[in-house]
């Protein structure tokens, strides 16, 4: 299935920073309002469902043996017809 991107951001914050972000991002999910997600002249507004798909995934890139780059990705994913499911613990 090809992939649109709707928007899309990088850029180095601290860890206060991002935790920020990912509260505000928690508290509009907990309200049950649209996230709406800006940076320049770039917006996009979303609505997720009630229930959706909460994908966390924890990588390394990098030659075998040798340094690389780690990261943490979390994604929300639904059906733009319909909500998903799942269940995750992070401790």
């Amino acid at each position: 299935m090809p992939e649109e991107v709707l928007f899309k951001s990088e850029n180095v914050q601290n860890r206060s920073e991002i935790a920020t972000y990912l509260r505000q991002v928690a508290d509009s999910l907990d309200a049950g309002g649209d996230i709406t997600l800006r940076a320049g002249d770039q917006s996009v507004t979303m609505d997720p469902p009630p229930s959706l798909t909460f994908e966390v995934k924890a990588e390394r890139e990098g030659p075998t043996g040798k340094p690389g780059e780690l990261s943490i990705e979390f994604e929300l994913e639904w059906d733009e017809d319909g909500g998903g499911g799942g269940q995750l613990e992070i401790e």
